[in-house]
């Protein structure tokens, strides 16, 4: 880099901000800290806000969301649609999970994303419970586009034996829920333990479901499936 382009980007920046260059490969830099770089790449294209199909961003994530189905404890479709809307940071960070797990001949299984507030009012309806379920009068973070409810994968596309199925309302769904096969409990801390490295939250009371640590810079949107699919803004 020449030092005119140097001088260029040291102007460009807010010290207030607390700025952070990093140089090198890509590679490298993912190797070095994936949650830096992560950021830094995000900030870099300045649209920390926009909503992503994660199938552009990572195309070997298997897509199952279960609201786009009747296989979800509401036993109704709620979704019209098959597809994981993230924030893009959010998006990023899975995609970090993703190629860790690939190392290992493992992959992630996505059951939900992004969820429209008018769907949230839904779910409420059936199951007003905050232990699993947000009040939609303050938002759900998946309303926000930040969260998921995932799990692993073999190469193969099988899913890894945890401790419940998805949307299971029980202790024994729960993070500290010991009383289980030493496999399941194996698999769901390899889950947990690669989530919060890449920069997620979880959830105690469901083993599957992550915010992303940021979700409070983001809004909630009420925006349905079909809308967000015909917004260019969403390709990443």
């Amino acid at each position: 880099m020449s030092e005119e382009m140097i001088l260029k980007i040291l102007a460009w920046l807010d010290p207030d901000k607390k700025p952070l260059v990093i140089m090198g490969t890509e590679s490298e830099l993912i190797a070095m800290s994936p949650r830096v770089w992560i950021e830094a790449k995000v900030d870099a294209l300045g649209r920390t806000t926009d909503l992503v199909d994660m199938k552009k961003v990572n195309p070997r994530i298997i897509v199952d969301m279960k609201y786009a189905t009747e296989d979800n404890f509401a036993k109704k479709k709620l979704y019209d649609s098959n597809t994981c809307f993230l924030r893009r940071l959010t998006a990023l960070k899975l995609d970090t999970v993703q190629k860790q797990l690939e190392s290992m001949n493992l992959g992630l299984k996505v059951w939900d994303c992004y969820r429209p507030l008018a769907v949230q009012r839904v779910i409420w309806t059936i199951l007003p419970d905050e232990r699993y379920v947000a009040n939609p009068k303050t938002g759900s973070r998946h309303n926000r586009a930040c969260s998921v409810d995932v799990t692993i994968v073999d190469s193969e596309g099988k899913e890894l034996q945890m401790p419940t199925a998805f949307d299971d309302f029980s202790p024994r769904a729960h993070h500290q829920y010991q009383n289980l096969p030493d496999q399941a409990i194996r698999n769901r801390d390899l889950l947990k333990d690669l989530m919060e490295k890449a920069g997620f939250i979880p959830l105690p009371e469901e083993w599957w479901h992550y915010d992303d640590e940021k979700w409070i810079e983001y809004d909630i949107v009420d925006v349905s499936f079909e809308d967000l699919l015909k917004q260019s803004r969403i390709n990443p």
